[in-house]
């Protein structure tokens, strides 16, 4: 090994903090939200295919909108009604962050999060135009591998199996099986979204003291 990398990777290393370190560990967090914020955290990360951690973290980690969403729920209390108790995965340093802000504001670290789901609104109504022009994809592609299939059955019939057009174009077609199938799998895994109400997502109230 070269002794300059491995004094270049010594030196990096030495900036890594014990308490970075720390604050990338993964805890977990309980809030009490409602049922349309916990759809729409779980609808959205397999949208995007990320971890609801990830995108947990990524709410969390924006201080700017947490303090502006702070202020307008300083000094209140988040009502009972409509709320269910979940738990998640987040890093450390992205729940010190929400504790931090909820104690400056005296706001309510569950109003913190169920407001910050709230800016994820465009991005679902963008994913379930998407998911429409998805399954209008798939229905061309299924009815093309379909034709593709039949194809290949009279091929070979009039050909053989062993006949090397044949064999090419059942290699094809097992590719296009594979991918068919995956696509199919992915438009099961985010059909959520097609029936999601963002007025769902009003179903919070606050009250203030």
């Amino acid at each position: 090994m070269n002794p300059k990398h491995t004094k270049s990777k010594n030196q990096s290393l030495m900036f890594i903090s014990s308490s970075g370190l720390r604050g990338r560990q993964s805890v977990r967090a309980t809030f009490k939200l409602s049922s349309g914020c916990i759809e729409a955290i779980s609808i959205v990360a397999a949208q995007l295919g990320i971890k609801q951690k990830s995108l947990f973290d990524h709410l969390a980690q924006d201080s700017e909108s947490l303090n502006a969403i702070a202020r307008e729920v300083q000094n209140a209390r988040v009502r009972p009604e409509n709320r269910v108790q979940k738990t998640y995965v987040i890093s450390r340093s992205s729940l010190s962050l929400l504790d931090e802000i909820s104690r400056a504001f005296n706001a309510p670290r569950d109003a913190l999060v169920e407001f910050s789901v709230r800016r994820l609104l465009p991005v679902i109504d963008r994913e379930q135009k998407k998911y429409e022009m998805r399954k209008a994809a798939f229905s061309g592609i299924q009815r093309h591998f379909n034709k593709g299939m039949q194809l290949l059955e009279q091929m070979s019939d009039q050909l053989g199996e062993d006949d090397p057009v044949v064999t090419r174009m059942a290699s094809v077609m097992d590719t296009y099986t594979v991918a068919a199938k995956a696509m199919a799998a992915f438009l099961e895994r985010t059909q959520g979204i097609e029936d999601f109400d963002p007025d769902d997502l009003n179903q919070i109230e606050v009250q203030f003291e």
